[in-house]
């Protein structure tokens, strides 16, 4: 091999790690980055934190209604007691869920959740919410989780959602895959 054939193979060789390096770099950082783009955005139903309520409150209403949904395999009962509810645009309301263990060990379990349409999502807010927080249920044990939201009244200016007059929020319950929380629920187990 030449002085020349040599250096063109590892001016090759460099490109090709780097690009693997580069992409094996942007595989890590998407879901953070798709996470935070669906935060601020809204997409796909994401909804918003809040640290206060609306400054106002508007006439216009929307009816809140509430689904839950439990993962194949997870020994829990998920439900909402409540009907949907009906709230001024900027008012805050309180739902609460029921989760209830019903088997004879003790379960961790996690709860997502969206908003549909998905449009709304970055108009809803939420002051307080059990989501993407383990959960430790002994046998049989049955707890209530409040969610404490509000609709941005800004969902009244914006002209894609001028006929949104109905919300879904959806929580599913799954097996939390958290590796502590798997290991203390086999410790917390009967």
């Amino acid at each position: 091999m030449t002085p020349e054939q040599k250096r063109r193979t590892r001016t090759t060789a460099t490109i090709v790690g780097a690009i693997v390096l580069g992409m094996t770099g942007m595989a890590f950082a998407a879901v953070p980055i798709y996470e935070a783009f669906c935060r601020v955005t809204g997409y796909g139903g994401t909804t918003q934190t809040a640290t206060a309520g609306a400054n106002r409150v508007l006439d216009r209403t929307v009816e809140i209604r509430f689904d839950t949904n439990v993962a194949p395999g997870l020994p829990v009962e998920f439900s909402i007691p409540e009907a949907p509810q009906h709230l001024k645009l900027g008012e805050t309301g309180l739902a609460f869920f029921r989760v209830r263990n019903v088997s004879d060990h003790t379960v961790t379990a996690r709860a997502n959740y969206n908003v549909t349409p998905f449009k709304a999502g970055q108009y809803f807010a939420k002051l307080e919410c059990f989501c993407f927080q383990d959960r430790v249920l002994a046998p049989g044990e049955t707890v209530e989780l409040p969610v404490v939201y509000f609709v941005d009244p800004d969902l009244a200016t914006d002209p894609d959602t001028e006929e949104v007059r109905t919300v879904t929020l959806s929580y599913t319950y799954f097996l939390s895959t958290d590796p502590a929380a798997l290991e203390q629920s086999a410790v917390l187990a009967p």
